[in-house]
This record gives structure tokens, sequence and C-alpha cells, in this order.
């Protein structure tokens, strides 16, 4: 399959693109790694009328250290994150669950903003992005504003940017002490999109943040006061070819009690 046509515009900054996104509005897509975005105009299951590729904006391409929180540009790529050590450092859980996104040439040039803004329910990162109290730039011709991760997800393949916003960058808080994080998911095979996955932040004596990938229309959070969680009511898996809701409610069940152990496991004394 070719994609039906399109005009294509390559910006070289940030406000260029945003320009041309506030003149084209609905009809422009934005063309960061294009691992979800061009299969599915091959398809023509998606036949925006204009591409923007931001490609060529390197100022968008960078991951920040600041005193409370890791800033990560719309550039990003997965597998720099993978890598960076002041993810490492700061944000274990995204190292510890980029690696579970798709296979590593996609992750070379995916990122993490161009998944995020796809919002895909079954994708891993949305979960992190929850669990981690992260929050989103939306960048416009207009201005900035800032959108919880909480608030960013509103259906499948939905999010709560307008039509003429980028999302730009993504903030993680710095996490508090004695906090320990974990990711675990089960797939048919390495790489394929999770029947169940569980995204895990642990903060002793303070509480449980839980992201749920599969779970639901959006990525489903979860906190408590503490790790007995009853699960059953916050999830409604939408069940696939692969995995009925039953067995991905079972799923859930089990990966939770899991990942809440070894997140647990991993608070500093």
């Amino acid at each position: 399959m070719k994609p039906a046509p399109f005009k294509y515009f390559a910006a070289d900054s940030a406000a260029a693109a945003v320009a041309l996104k506030a003149e084209h509005g609905e009809d422009a897509r934005f063309l960061a790694g294009g691992q979800s975005l061009i299969p599915a105009m091959n398809f023509r299951l998606a036949q925006p009328a204009v591409l923007i590729d931001i490609n060529p904006v390197q100022e968008l391409a960078y991951i920040k250290e600041e005193k409370n929180s890791l800033r990560i540009g719309a550039l990003t790529r997965n597998r720099t994150l993978e890598r960076d050590p002041l993810v490492a450092k700061h944000c274990p859980l995204i190292r510890e669950a980029i690696v579970h996104v798709a296979h590593p040439q996609i992750r070379n040039r995916g990122t993490l903003a161009g998944n995020l803004a796809h919002a895909d329910p079954a994708s891993e990162m949305p979960a992190v992005m929850l669990a981690l109290g992260a929050r989103m730039k939306a960048r416009s011709a207009k201005g900035e504003r800032w959108i919880a991760a909480r608030d960013f997800f509103t259906g499948v393949l939905s999010t709560a940017l307008a039509a003429d916003e980028l999302l730009a960058e993504i903030e993680v808080p710095a996490l508090p002490p004695r906090t320990g994080c974990a990711f675990l998911e089960v797939a048919r095979r390495r790489g394929d999109y999770a029947m169940m996955g569980v995204a895990a932040v642990v903060t002793a004596g303070k509480g449980v943040r839980l992201g749920y990938c599969s779970a639901g229309p959006t990525p489903v959070l979860i906190e408590s006061s503490s790790t007995e969680i009853n699960i059953q009511k916050a999830i409604d898996p939408l069940g696939s070819v692969h995995a009925s809701k039953a067995y991905q409610r079972h799923l859930a069940g089990v990966l939770t009690e899991r990942v809440l152990a070894l997140a647990s496991s991993r608070i500093s004394r």
C-alpha cells in the first residue's frame, strides 16, 4: 500500500513548525520518528493532507537535568532514553520500560513525544508517564501550556492536544526519597504490544502510583496510600484476539502483585 497524496513541509525551527500547524490545523500531522504514523498512512488508516517534518528542529532534541525534574524534548529518540546516563540515574523506570517498546530498529527512530501523542493504550510509555506523575508541554503559535499526564490521554489514540499544538516537551519530576520503581508486562513475543503491563512507583510511608497499559481505552492510573489495592474496579480491558478481557484482568492481578514486590525491594534503606 502507498499513502494518499499529501503536502510535505520540513520545519527549520519549533516556531516554524507550530506556525505551519496553525495554518493547516487538523489537516496536518507532525512527523518525528514516524514509526506509527507512516505505517498508518501506508494502509490509509491515516490520510493527513499535510506532513510537517520536525526532524530538522534540533532544538527539540535534548535531555536536561533540572533541580526537581528531568526534561525531555520532542525529538529525543527512544534509543537515546535507553542509553542516557541522566535517565538511568533519575528515571530508572523509563529505562526499564523503554526496552519493551518494539525493537531496537524502531527505537532508533521513534520518539517519546511521538509515542505519547499517538496515545495507544497498549503502549508502555503512557502508563509509565502516569506512574511518574509527568506533565506535557503543548506549544502552539499562541503560546505554551502544561498538561498533566493524568489529563493528557482522553481516549483511544486521542489526547488533550488542540489541533494547532505540538507536544514539545515532557517533564518528569524527581523521585521522592526512599522510592522504588519497576515495570513488568506480558506480551506474546518480545517487542509486541503488551497484553497487560504495569509500571509501579512505591514511596515508603507515602503510597503507590500504578500505571497500566492495555487496561482500558486509555492508560490507567491507580493511586493508593498502601500496597493493598483492588484493581479490578479501576481497569476495563478491551480484550483482543490474543487475550480475552478475563485473561487480561487475571494478568493485571498477577503483575500488580509482582511489580509492587519488585519496586518495594528497590527502596533504599
